[in-house]
C-alpha cells in the first residue's frame, strides 16, 4: 500500500504548528499539551515545529517529544510559519507560539469553528483574558488596540485582535492567499488578505498567560509595531495616498480660491499672495498623492497582491490614455495662456514695474495649472504603461503535412 493510499484511508485532520527559535525552556511542555489535546479530542493530527535556526537544543527536544521538525534557514516569524504551513499535512492548521503563553491543550473552540466552515479562526486575547504580566502595558493599551482599530477601519474587518498568535485556518485557503511577509507583520498580512479575499473569518476568546521563558522575547516593540503599521498602510492605497491627497487638495482649493479673489483676514492674521503660493503648492502635492493612489492600486491589482475593485476599474476605464492626455493638455494650455497674458501685461509697461499682488494672482495659478497639466499628461501615459499585459507565450510548433491535411489534429 502506498503512502498516498494510507493518507486517503486515514487522513490527517489537524496540524498544530509552532514556530521556534531557541525555545528549549518551553517547547517540550507546549508539545506535550498539544499531544494531550489530540488524544483527548480523538483527532488524527500531527505536531510540526518550524525551526528557524535554533542552537539551544530545541530541535532535539521537538523530536524527542514526537514532533516533526521543519528546518527553515531564512530567519523571520513569517518565514518560519509559511514554511510550516506548506509542510503541514493537516486539512486544518492551528498555529501558536512555543513560549507556553497559549494553552495548546484547550483548542476545542478553534476546532468547532473550523469544522463549522470557518476559513480562519482568530483568537481574541482581550475577550478571553490577559493574565497579569502576560502583555506589556504599552502593547495592551496602545499598540494592539490602535493597530487593530486601524486594521478594522482600513479593511472593514470585524476582528478585534489582529495580532493574536494563536489562530486556526484551513490550510488550502491560507496557501491560496500567497502570503509573503517574512517578519512579525505576517500576522497582519494573514488577516488583511483573508478579509480582502472574502474568506469566512471567526473569532474565539483566548487566554494569554505570561510565557515561561527566562530570556527576553523576540518581539521588538517599536520595530515590529512599525512593521505592522507599515504593512497596513502599504496595502491600503486609499488611506496612504488617496484620502490624504483629496483632503489636501480640498483645503488648498478652498483657501486658495478665496485668497485669489481678495486678501483674507482672520483676526490679526492676513492671508495674501504668499498664502496663495502655499495653497497651490499643497494642491500640487495633493494631486500627486491621488495619482500615487491610482498607480499603486493599478499595479497592485495587475500583479495580484491587491484585490480587484470593480468601481475603481470602471472609473479607470472612463479615463483612457487619450482622454487623460487631452485633459492634461487643456490644463497645461490654460496655464500657458495665463502666463502669456501676464507677459503681455508686463510688455505693455515696457517690462517695468507692475502691481506685484495683482500680477502674482495671475502668475501663481497659471504656473500651478501648467504643473498640474504636465502631471496629468505624464500620469496618463504611465497608466497606459501599467495597463500593458504580458502575453503568455507557448512554444512554436511547426505543422506537419498531416496537421495541414486534417485540422482536427491541431492543438
Amino acid at each position: 500500500m502506498t503512502g498516498d493510499e494510507i493518507d486517503l484511508l486515514d487522513p490527517c485532520e489537524l496540524t498544530i504548528l509552532m514556530p521556534c527559535l531557541n525555545e528549549a525552556e518551553t517547547l517540550g511542555v507546549c508539545i506535550q499539551k498539544a499531544h494531550s489535546f489530540l488524544d483527548r479530542a480523538g483527532i488524527h493530527g500531527e505536531i510540526v515545529v518550524a525551526d528557524n535556526g535554533s542552537s539551544d537544543g530545541s530541535i532535539e527536544i521537538a523530536e524527542a517529544y514526537g514532533a516533526r521538525v521543519v528546518h527553515v534557514p531564512q530567519r523571520g516569524y513569517g518565514n518560519a510559519l509559511i514554511a510550516g504551513i506548506e509542510a503541514a499535512g493537516g486539512v486544518f492548521v492551528i498555529m501558536g507560539d512555543a513560549d507556553d503563553s497559549y494553552d495548546f491543550s484547550n483548542l476545542d473552540s478553534f476546532m468547532v469553528a473550523l469544522r463549522s466552515g470557518a476559513d480562519l479562526v482568530m483568537g481574541n486575547r482581550f475577550e478571553g483574558g490577559i493574565a497579569p504580566g502576560a502583555m506589556p502595558p504599552l502593547h495592551r493599551y496602545l499598540g494592539n488596540p490602535v493597530l487593530s482599530r486601524i486594521g478594522r477601519i482600513f479593511y472593514k474587518s470585524k476582528i478585534g485582535d489582529f495580532h493574536c498568535g494563536l489562530r486556526g485556518f484551513r490550510r488550502d485557503g491560507i496557501l491560496a492567499l500567497d502570503l509573503q511577509a517574512g517578519g512579525m507583520e505576517f500576522a497582519s498580512e494573514m488577516v488583511v488578505k483573508a478579509t480582502q479575499q472574502g474568506l469566512r473569518i471567526g473569532e474565539v476568546p483566548t487566554t494569554l498567560r505570561p510565557d515561561g521563558r527566562t530570556r527576553a522575547p523576540h518581539l521588538r516593540t517599536w520595530r515590529d509595531g512599525w512593521r505592522h503599521l507599515r504593512f497596513l498602510l502599504l496595502y491600503s492605497p486609499r488611506w496612504l495616498f488617496f484620502y490624504p491627497g483629496l483632503v489636501l487638495m480640498f483645503l488648498a482649493l478652498a483657501v486658495g480660491v478665496v485668497v485669489e479673489i481678495t486678501t483674507l483676514r482672520i483676526g490679526d492674521v492676513t492671508l495674501g499672495v504668499d498664502t496663495l503660493v502655499v495653497c497651490y503648492a499643497l494642491l500640487i502635492i495633493g494631486f500627486q498623492s491621488v495619482l500615487f493612489a491610482i498607480f499603486t492600486k493599478t499595479y497592485g491589482t495587475n500583479e495580484g497582491f491587491l484585490p480587484r475593485n470593480e468601481a475603481f476599474q470602471r472609473a479607470l476605464g472612463e479615463v483612457s490614455l487619450e482622454r487623460g492626455v487631452v485633459g492634461g493638455l487643456v490644463l497645461f494650455l490654460l496655464g500657458l495662456a495665463g502666463l502669456v497674458v501676464a507677459f503681455l501685461k508686463w510688455n505693455a509697461v515696457g517690462f517695468g514695474s507692475l502691481d506685484a499682488t495683482q500680477e502674482l494672482r495671475l502668475v501663481i495659478p497659471s504656473a500651478a495649472l501648467l504643473t498640474l497639466g504636465s502631471q496629468a499628461t505624464l500620469a496618463s501615459a504611465f497608466l497606459g504603461v501599467l495597463e500593458i499585459r504580458r502575453r503568455e507565450t507557448t512554444p512554436v510548433r511547426h505543422l506537419s503535412e498531416s496537421d495541414t491535411a486534417d485540422p482536427r489534429s491541431r492543438h
